[in-house]
């Protein structure tokens, strides 16, 4: 994998965070050995506590965070409190705008949506709190039934194992669709490549 172009993602971590919003999607970044760089950002180094309670140690804060090729926003109950973070709005629209692939699982597209990122955008969310998501930005062409939206730089999931899927697809889009294969296989993970399937639209009547 020496031939592939070396990047640096790095996922944003906040109190509150869903485990596996992060952890899932890393797992398909990290198996590109040498390749992808993970590094966990907060607004400060330290550990943060997921909405599960165990906590993940950040290595950056929001001022020390080097530069990144990719981004990976959770969600969780945090971003409740996070819309309303100034210093959280901040970091992501000073930084996103560097990114070439910037990503978000679950409510993790409220923050893009509320620092304004989206306007113009299509993306998608955690189809239970739809509503709550949705109106964090009205600029947004919310698409109420996807497994994931990719629109230019972003790329957003529906609820949280909806992310591991997303990130495939954003590795197909990176690296070719046969190293996303391998990765899937090398996680055995059955890989949902429509992005349009989405059967919890309806099952939440968003459909």
């Amino acid at each position: 994998m020496t031939d592939l172009k070396a990047r640096r993602l790095g996922a944003v971590l906040f109190p509150g965070f869903e485990l596996l919003d992060v952890f899932g999607p890393l797992e398909m970044f990290g198996l590109l050995q040498g390749v992808v760089k993970l590094a966990l950002v907060a607004q400060r180094p330290g550990p943060v506590a997921s909405a599960q309670g165990p906590e993940s140690l950040a290595k950056f804060g929001f001022d020390d965070c080097p530069p990144l090729d990719l981004m990976l926003v959770p969600g969780g109950f945090g971003t409740r409190t996070e819309v309303d973070n100034p210093a959280m709005l901040d970091f992501l629209q000073r930084t996103v705008p560097q990114t070439e692939v910037a990503m978000t699982v679950c409510t993790g597209t409220s923050l893009f949506a509320r620092a304004g990122l989206l306007d113009g955008h299509r993306a998608t969310t955690n189809k239970m709190v739809f509503d709550w998501v949705a109106s964090t930005g009205p600029k947004v062409e919310w698409v109420r039934a996807a497994r994931w939206v990719e629109d230019r730089r972003f790329a957003t999931s529906s609820g949280v194992s909806a992310g591991m899927d997303m990130a495939l697809a954003v590795i197909a889009r990176l690296y070719g669709e046969e190293l996303a294969e391998r990765v899937a296989v090398a996680a055995e993970y059955d890989w949902h490549r429509d992005a349009t399937w989405d059967p919890f639209a309806r099952i939440h009547g968003l459909v």
